[in-house]
């Protein structure tokens, strides 16, 4: 049976082009600072936030909290989006390695209002943990992959800096958003203090993520890589594929995005489903269904060879990427108006 997986971009499979790059990688002992290809990425990666230096992560959690912990001590609160990755998706890791609080603000589709940021940074007091960190995202996953402009972002960025507190982005697909507004992804970065970008899911190399930030914080931020377990050594070979990435990979994400709003329009069609198209503005494709289980209708779905996620009990997401053309897209569709119905 063939298998459409829009479960999410992280199921994409490096290009022939990575493979090679792969195979042929210069490489050496990236903990002695020896890597020439990650050091090539993680240059690369710099210059594409308009950041000084970047460190080579094994995932988006690793640099997000890797970030986190250069930014902060222990006992500090970090103030985040009620429904933040970070906060959200990444194993309690705030409490765990960091030892932070989260203070969550209730944002408009992923995004915070400035005047609510500004109520939730509390002034200092004995009985209050120090807020010390904001951590924004764009593209923010649970919101469906909506986009943060450069404007909010500074806004945002200026209540923290006004008040003290770092920045960090989450820009796990801030290319993503970068292609939807038609800018330089580093007008989004430039408020923030560090950044991180995954390299693994819309842009399809096989593993990392790249932290970028001053020289400073960087080099903080390599200690604390260590702490956590992400001191590699011959990392060129994974490093090979993230150049390839970010050289054949970002333009073409503007596809990704009309496949989304393929699949949004195409399931708008049939009452069973409800889609909230303002949201769908990048690869993300959050559906809401109008009668029955989101998770037995997943089930029924992997049995036709459509595989894609329930993330609560009425609520599905979609993700499309480059490894799902437009007749895969169609075919999808098709599908699950089909099991539609059939489903009560």
């Amino acid at each position: 049976m063939r298998i459409i997986d829009l479960r999410s971009d992280t199921v994409t499979v490096p290009t022939p082009a990575m493979r090679e790059a792969m195979a042929r990688a210069e490489v050496g002992d990236d903990v002695y600072g020896e890597d020439p290809t990650v050091i090539r990425l993680e240059e690369m990666a710099a210059a594409r936030m308009g950041k000084e230096a970047g460190l080579l992560c094994v995932s988006g959690t690793m640099a997000n909290q890797v970030a986190v912990m250069t930014h902060t001590r222990r006992g500090d609160e970090v103030i985040l989006e009620e429904e933040a990755h970070i906060y959200y998706y990444e194993a309690g890791a705030l409490a765990v390695l960091s030892g932070v609080q989260p203070r969550l603000v209730k944002g408009q589709r992923g995004m915070m209002d400035p005047d609510d940021l500004a109520r939730a940074i509390r002034p200092s007091n004995i009985h209050y943990p120090p807020p010390r960190l904001l951590c924004l995202e764009n593209t923010h996953n649970r919101a469906g992959g909506t986009v943060m402009t450069p404007a909010l972002t500074r806004v945002l960025a200026d209540v923290a800096h006004e008040r003290g507190l770092a920045v960090h982005l989450d820009g796990a697909r801030i290319f993503n958003a970068a292609v939807h507004l038609g800018c330089d992804p580093r007008e989004l970065a430039a408020p923030a203090d560090s950044v991180m970008f995954c390299l693994s899911k819309g842009l399809a190399a096989p593993v990392g993520s790249v932290l970028c930030g001053s020289r400073e914080f960087i080099e903080r931020a390599r200690r604390n890589r260590k702490i956590v377990g992400g001191g590699m050594r011959q990392a060129g070979v994974i490093a090979a594929a993230g150049v390839v990435a970010l050289e054949t990979m970002v333009d073409r994400l503007a596809e990704d995005h009309a496949h989304a709003r393929l699949l949004a329009d195409l399931l708008s069609e049939d009452p069973l489903f409800r889609v909230d198209r303002e949201t769908v503005q990048t690869n993300i494709v959050l559906c809401w269904l109008t009668r029955g289980d989101a998770f037995a209708y997943v089930r029924r779905l992997a049995a036709r060879g459509v595989k894609v996620n329930a993330t609560g009990p009425d609520r599905i997401r979609l993700v499309t990427h480059k490894d799902v053309a437009r007749a895969d897209i169609e075919e999808a569709a098709a599908i699950m108006k089909e099991e539609a119905g059939r489903f009560a």
